[in-house]
């Protein structure tokens, strides 16, 4: 960001960047935490429901999977339905930080802050 006839970069205009730049992943963090997505195995027989946060919150198994003799079975599709839907809510975040992940040199997903939090910024 070297301004025309060779000065030096506007500081003002780069934290003003900064800190919107900054404001957006706040804000999209907030709708993340707040996000559901679901993830399912069995086809369908279990249903597990995780926050964008990782956070487990619901856990749905049809009856008729339920076989006390084969607990195993059932143990397996829970696994796997809680680890479909925490990719789903990886994939949600990638979505969602990833254009802000490129603004800071990242390569989508969550991005490396590096301290961006302590610039000491107006309004932090």
């Amino acid at each position: 960001m070297v301004q025309p006839g060779g000065g030096m970069p506007d500081m003002q205009q780069i934290l003003q960047q900064a800190q919107k730049m900054q404001e957006q992943l706040v804000t999209a963090q907030q709708e993340l935490a707040a996000a559901e997505v679901t993830g399912t195995s069995g086809g369908g027989l279990v249903t597990a429901t995780v926050t964008g946060g990782m956070e487990l919150k619901n856990l749905v198994i049809d009856p008729k999977i339920v076989d006390p003799e084969d607990t195993e079975t059932l143990a397996d599709l829970v696994v796997a339905a809680v680890r479909d839907a925490t990719h789903n809510a990886q994939r949600l975040t990638e979505e969602k930080l990833g254009p802000l992940a490129g603004g800071f040199g990242g390569g989508g997903g969550m991005p490396d802050l590096g301290g961006l939090g302590n610039l000491g910024l107006p309004g932090q």
